[in-house]
């Protein structure tokens, strides 16, 4: 299977996928932590994917998001955005209204003391 068929199957049949470097219990760069971590806080059901495994991967899912760096945020086969996108759309409340949306479960009290540690 290409990168691309294993990535675009990767995020359709999951509601939420991260591409990491390293894995939701070990992230291995601070960017891929902190999206890693705000996930795991809201009590998200994610997978997560570790481009360092793969080459393959690493380079192919630039390309299949047309997105330079990594991490990368799908939900419900949707590209977010990288760590920066999904901060701001965390503390905007924008992250709650897409779950909302896309009927993907969160802890709301968790995503709200999340703004208010950052208020």
């Amino acid at each position: 299977m290409s990168a691309e068929a294993q990535i675009k199957d990767t995020v359709t049949s999951n509601d939420v996928v991260l591409f990491m470097k390293g894995t939701k219990s070990m992230p291995q760069c601070g960017f891929s932590s902190k999206v890693a971590g705000v996930l795991n806080y809201m009590g998200v059901e994610f997978a997560d994917v570790n481009v360092l495994a793969d080459d393959g991967i690493r380079q192919g899912i630039k390309d299949y998001s047309d997105w330079p760096t990594i991490p990368q945020l799908y939900v419900k086969g949707e590209f977010v955005g990288g760590c920066d996108i999904v901060t701001e759309m965390t503390l905007s409340g924008e992250l709650d209204q897409l779950f909302d949306d896309k009927g993907v479960a969160y802890d709301k009290e968790a995503a709200e003391k999340i703004r208010a540690a950052n208020a």
